[in-house]
């Protein structure tokens, strides 16, 4: 069961119960249907998970505060787990200023997260944060960091994108996301939550069927893959991969 939410400019929130099969949704044509808001986790008897969709700008406060809304309104109507995208943190201009805008795990937004999963009391999926690692003095490069929170705002796991996305893209030159993103050394094991077992991955991971094959033999029930691809990149990987 799918409901969908729509907040201008460029949010979008969409609710669903895991378990329950969902009609398949051609992407460039789905519409919000406004009946779909009044669905609750008490109306199909299974966990309520909110996907909240961002597009994340430079300004890493403003960001923010879009993310709570949304957050702050899965809350409201009864989600146990909202899922945050890649890059719900920032995006920005240049690899330069990437660098300069991250943060680690222990920095000033993440504990904004932290704050916000207490006061709302659910679960976050902080789907890919730019992580100054223990090894920034020494690499100075990232890592784009799944992070999952509880409901008492604990980081309970952290995914480092172990395939990061270095292409070619038609017209736009070369996409090189190990100019200034680490790999991420391990899987993690999936991670039990209030809506089920949960794998965690990032975007390009998708494109490697064996990741998605060791978190399932590993009891995932939720596979999971936050990302933030570009009006090329996207149709290239989704539609193929899922259709």
């Amino acid at each position: 069961m799918l409901g969908f939410i729509t907040r201008p400019p460029h949010r979008f929130l969409s609710l669903l119960c895991p378990g329950l099969r969902i009609p398949r949704l051609s992407v460039p044509c789905a519409q919000p249907r406004p009946r779909a808001m009044a669905i609750s986790s008490s109306s199909c008897k299974l966990p309520l998970v909110a996907v909240c969709q961002v597009t994340s700008t430079p300004d890493k406060q403003q960001n923010f505060k879009t993310c709570a809304e949304l957050v702050r309104e899965a809350a409201r109507l009864g989600a146990c787990l909202a899922f945050l995208p890649e890059a719900f943190d920032f995006i920005a201009r240049d690899p330069a200023e990437t660098l300069r805008l991250s943060e680690p795990l222990g920095g000033r937004l993440l504990e904004e997260y932290t704050r916000l999963a207490r006061e709302c009391g659910l679960w976050l999926s902080l789907g890919g944060f730019h992580e100054r690692g223990q090894d920034w003095e020494q690499t100075q490069k990232i890592y784009n960091c799944h992070v999952l929170l509880n409901s008492k705002g604990a980081v309970v796991a952290t995914y480092r994108k172990t395939h990061l996305c270095d292409v070619e893209i038609p017209g736009q030159g070369p996409m090189c996301e190990s100019n200034s993103t680490m790999p991420g050394p391990s899987l993690e094991s999936p991670v039990s939550t209030p809506a089920g077992k949960v794998g965690l991955a990032v975007c390009y991971d998708m494109r490697f069927p064996e990741l998605s094959l060791a978190l399932a033999q590993a009891g995932a029930e939720i596979l999971t893959y936050p990302s933030a691809f570009g009006s090329v990149t996207g149709p290239a990987h989704w539609e193929p991969v899922f259709s």
